[in-house]
């Protein structure tokens, strides 16, 4: 039997006053109501570990065990996990007005169809360390989806909440994979609200975003592996669709790790959030200085995933954006849909809609001289466009008629 990789986990730290908690028992928030953070002794990780090593393993995420808190093989649920390719999109780029290279990180490929296979994984594999057994959450969709395949595939139950107007696919998805489905009249955070309300009467464990440490944990895991793939570098910039903000905090914390390892330099891409203009609340908030964002109004846009009116780590997006020199910023519908089609067509490429906001936003950003044109970018496409209704582009032939090849 193989032996599992050395576990380097400590504890949990509150993300707000570094209050320390241990990580021997289950926790959502912190006593000040703020995501909590896991943390590892590094200084021992370093003398005990390669990179390289650790990058030639097979298992995708999974393989960065010792930079993630689950100890014992038997807690890790797995369903086929990859490194998600990066792929360049030259002509997209071209069109966009680039002339650096412009890298999607498609993140559709991995189980269930999106990057919230990498959260849930961990979320669903510690709740099962701590003998957890009923799991619940709000959802725009892909997040529901991972939760039920992981927890069926440990014998959990899961338990989704979405918002009524949840493209269809991902609700039978979860149904299929054994969730049980709510559609709600509201947004994700009036679901939110309803997990917690429903809390003491149905005993579950809430994995919702950041309320429990370890999403963020499954997250950072894209950072660790876009440096391995750029051989131990970072970009220029990252951009990134902003809901919750999971994974831009995950990966500002691998940076951060992977420097203290001595694995990378002090080097840092720029951060972009990107959001809809249609529920833009970390854009609002950067642009008015503020570090915490109110809650949006009338939350309207076709990328669900990124229609998220209130983050509760908000702070920890704006801090990572501002460190980093980037920004936040809003694009359009029209832009989204523009990008969609433009990738597609030119470079063969078929986005999510909130992948297609990066690839809007980072021509934003060139425009307004935000970034040089020259900088090296990565787009993180979060989930397979195949989920989203996509134009209907067919046209009716009648194979019985005479067909008038000269006007097809």
């Amino acid at each position: 039997m193989t032996q599992a990789p050395a576990n380097y986990f400590t504890h949990l730290e509150c993300s707000e006053t570094g209050e320390r908690y241990e990580a021997d028992l289950p926790h959502n928030l912190s006593k000040a109501g703020k995501p909590l953070l896991a943390r590892y002794d590094l200084d021992a990780m370093k003398a005990g570990i390669d990179r390289d090593t650790i990058w030639s393993r097979d298992g995708g995420f999974w393989k960065w065990r010792e930079l993630l808190p689950v100890a014992d093989d038997a807690h890790v649920c797995a369903l086929g996990e990859i490194d998600t390719p990066l792929i360049d999109i030259p002509a997209t780029a071209k069109v966009s007005g680039a002339t650096g290279k412009v890298w999607v990180k498609d993140e559709g490929r991995l189980p269930t169809g999106s990057f919230k296979a990498r959260g849930l994984a961990l979320a669903v594999a510690m709740a099962h360390q701590y003998g957890l057994n009923r799991l619940a959450m709000p959802t725009n969709g892909n997040a529901g989806a991972a939760l039920s395949a992981y927890a069926s595939r440990m014998g959990m139950e899961s338990w989704c909440f979405a918002p009524e107007d949840t493209p269809e696919a991902n609700l039978r998805e979860m149904a299929l994979q054994g969730a049980h489905v709510f559609k709600v009249n509201g947004y994700i955070h009036h679901c939110g609200a309803l997990v917690g309300v429903g809390k003491a009467e149905m005993g579950w464990f809430d994995v919702s975003t950041l309320k429990e440490p370890y999403r963020i944990e499954g997250k950072k895991t894209m950072g660790l592996e876009l440096a391995a793939q750029l051989g131990w570098r970072v970009p220029g910039a990252i951009f990134y669709p902003t809901g919750g903000g999971t994974g831009l905090i995950g990966m500002w914390k691998a940076f951060d790790e992977m420097e203290q390892l001595g694995w990378i330099g002090p080097e840092r891409p720029k951060m972009f959030a990107v959001q809809a203009e249609g529920c833009a609340p970390i854009v609002r908030a950067y642009e008015a200085g503020e570090r915490h964002a109110e809650e949006w109004l009338d939350a309207k846009t076709a990328a669900m995933g990124i229609r998220v009116p209130k983050a509760i780590g908000d702070f920890l997006i704006l801090d990572a954006v501002r460190e980093s020199g980037g920004a936040a910023l809003a694009v359009s519908e029209d832009a989204i849909e523009t990008a969609r089609t433009r990738c597609a067509r030119e470079d063969g490429l078929l986005l999510c809609p909130e992948g297609a906001a990066t690839l809007a936003a980072m021509e934003k950003a060139m425009g307004d001289g935000l970034l040089e044109r020259d900088a090296e970018c990565v787009l993180f496409n979060c989930g397979s466009g195949l989920k989203y209704a996509m134009p209907d582009g067919a046209k009716a032939l009648d194979r019985h008629g005479d067909v008038d090849w000269g006007n097809l």
